[in-house]
């Protein structure tokens, strides 16, 4: 995160805007938008500005002269918006010496605040910035932001901030007031405003109010609900429509260490979260607990999130957490995720089954059981099929190994995929032969997936994504 976004309130405090062209033209009115008392410094200043001090005479004070040290006594912003590049650079560092924020357009090295695209539906803001390195895609996606919002969206948080007191008092328990609160804002009562009909929104929202006291004192004892989602691989545009909704209404996130960052990070802001993750020899939460947390949670009202790299069901003991929630009466839904088997293979370009080389795909578990792998070893080493190890990275040369003792061509290729659909994807191409070494070799890091077959010949071929990333070694 390169700036900390951030809303100040302005209104009747003191900015400087040196600069009397177009260019601060711009500056100034965003400051008389948010009532800020602005003085302009310029040896000229354009007729915008000066018809702007005839709109705004209370916030505007023009002043047709060069800027002095002294403008900056008092001030809460200063924005630097002439064409001298030298006056802009002493403006900026007198105004970083003096700790007052300051802007100077079109030149982010200088600023220590920058100006956001930003989307208005007061008291609803959206700002938007690309760190100032492309104002050009900020003004498309503010574009964008502009047509999915009602125009109306303002009027329904006024709405909500008549009633909050209301609410508050009526409603004791902070779960009770947030689903009533997504019922009215999500339902009939946003319609009715976006429709312009407000007496009709007050009476719905009222009525919605109504039957939510009524059902207060059930609804503490009812139990919550489980969501047990799939987070995919890591990329988090391979997410699910259904697994995003979820995960924005969701009370508590357990979430495990293959979550990556950027799919955590789109749960809801304020979201209890806890930690369950397990790796080698170390386990924070046993599964036992975890299954009793999650039963736990839910029967105190609140609506439990699991989240899960992968999909749940295909090495995720998703099906053991479940189990002990249905023993236990806990409302639950399973969202399926792309397991990493599916989504690291496509972004390798490694396709898991070719009509030339492989008719069959099986996925097993590589992590030893008491310090041993216990697989049916001559099923698995035959030909025209691919092998997915998951969990395989410590195991990876007694998997190697154990293939070729039991007749497998110890050059059939091998890959590993480290990190797979995410920007610090890696792909170790090579063979039975080698590839345990070549990764030793490497600095390999979980989570990574082990796929061994004629198809990852394809890769060399196929590989699409992050192709400058791929120790490459294929066998002919």
């Amino acid at each position: 995160m390169d700036y900390l976004p951030l809303f100040h309130r302005i209104a009747a405090r003191p900015c400087l805007v040196v600069g009397g062209g177009d260019v601060a033209l711009r500056k100034v009115r965003t400051l008389c938008e948010a009532g800020a008392h602005i003085s302009v410094i310029a040896p000229a200043i354009c007729q915008g500005i000066a018809d702007m001090a005839m709109e705004y005479p209370t916030l505007l004070t023009l002043c047709e002269r060069a800027y002095a040290k002294s403008d900056l006594d008092n001030v809460v912003l200063v924005i630097a918006a002439t064409s001298d590049q030298p006056l802009n650079a002493a403006i900026s560092a007198e105004a970083q010496q003096r700790n007052i924020p300051v802007n100077v357009v079109d030149n982010p090295a200088l600023c220590s605040v920058i100006f956001p695209a930003i989307v208005d539906r007061s008291p609803i803001q959206i700002a938007i910035t690309s760190s100032g390195t492309s104002p050009v895609m900020t003004r498309l996606l503010r574009g964008r932001i502009e047509s999915l919002l009602p125009g109306n969206l303002g009027a329904l948080a006024k709405l909500a901030a008549r009633y909050r007191s209301k609410v508050k008092s009526m409603l004791a328990g902070e779960n009770q007031r947030r689903r009533f609160w997504e019922t009215v804002l999500d339902g009939e009562v946003a319609e009715s405003v976006y429709a312009g009909n407000d007496a009709l929104a007050d009476q719905q929202l009222l009525a919605q109010l109504e039957v939510m006291v009524a059902d207060a004192d059930s609804e503490a004892q009812s139990s919550g609900e489980v969501y047990l989602v799939g987070a995919g691989p890591g990329d988090p545009d391979l997410l699910t429509f259904r697994a995003l909704r979820l995960m924005q209404q969701a009370d508590v996130v357990l979430h495990d260490r293959l979550v990556s960052p950027k799919v955590l990070a789109m749960v809801r802001r304020d979201a209890e979260r806890i930690y369950v993750g397990k790796r080698a020899g170390d386990h924070a939460v046993s599964q036992q607990n975890i299954n009793s947390l999650l039963v736990d949670l839910a029967k105190q009202g609140k609506r439990v999130l699991r989240l899960k790299g992968g999909d749940p069901f295909i090495f995720g003991r998703g099906g053991e957490e479940i189990e002990r929630l249905a023993e236990e009466g806990v409302p639950f839904q399973v969202v399926p995720g792309i397991t990493a088997a599916s989504g690291c293979a496509s972004y390798a370009g490694i396709p898991l089954t070719h009509r030339d080389f492989s008719q069959s795909v099986q996925f097993i578990t590589g992590h030893k059981q008491d310090y041993k792998l216990d697989l049916n070893w001559p099923s698995l080493a035959v030909p025209n099929q691919t092998l997915v190890f998951y969990m395989s990275l410590v195991s990876l040369g007694d998997i190697c190994a154990e293939l070729v003792t039991h007749g497998l061509p110890s050059d059939t290729p091998a890959a590993l995929v480290e990190k797979g659909t995410t920007p610090e994807q890696r792909v170790v191409i090579s063979d039975l032969a080698n590839l345990a070494d070549k990764v030793a070799g490497l600095n390999v890091r979980a989570p990574t997936l082990l796929i061994i077959g004629h198809v990852v010949s394809l890769h060399k071929k196929l590989a699409w994504f992050n192709t400058e990333h791929t120790e490459q070694e294929t066998p002919e």
